[in-house]
């Protein structure tokens, strides 16, 4: 699926914990947003780089456990198997996009909060 649309204007008015923007067979664009105080939690993607950029907020990006502080415009690049987690230490929602490649999750996937998005993990990744 094609995709044409103003990123920046999309990360900031996405008020979800993660919403999936465009899927195709070897990527996916998806936007999120972390409350003050939150997280991704940390994880290890074993077959999938990641590319994240930071569009509001200031957060801590931990990376086979070393501590990076970024804030806007920051970008992050996560090669397939690194330990990673990013910690909203600001004092806004913490608004981000990330490509996935390959894609990680369903195609138009929606969790509102951290929580839901645990739950379908949960059901769906055991």
């Amino acid at each position: 699926m094609k995709y044409i649309g103003n990123i920046e204007r999309e990360t900031l008015e996405n008020n979800n914990f993660r919403k999936v923007l465009n899927t195709t067979e070897r990527s996916q664009l998806v936007v999120m947003s972390i409350e003050v105080g939150e997280d991704i939690g940390m994880e290890v993607h074993e077959e999938h780089d990641q590319f994240i950029r930071i569009e509001q907020g200031r957060a801590e990006v931990i990376l086979d456990g070393q501590s990076t502080r970024v804030e806007d415009d920051f970008a992050i690049v996560i090669p397939a198997g690194t330990e990673h987690n990013i910690i909203n230490v600001g004092e806004e929602p913490l608004k981000l996009y990330t490509i996935y490649t390959p894609p990680e999750h369903p195609d138009g996937v929606v969790h509102k909060d951290k929580n839901e998005a645990l739950e379908y993990e949960k059901e769906h990744h055991g």
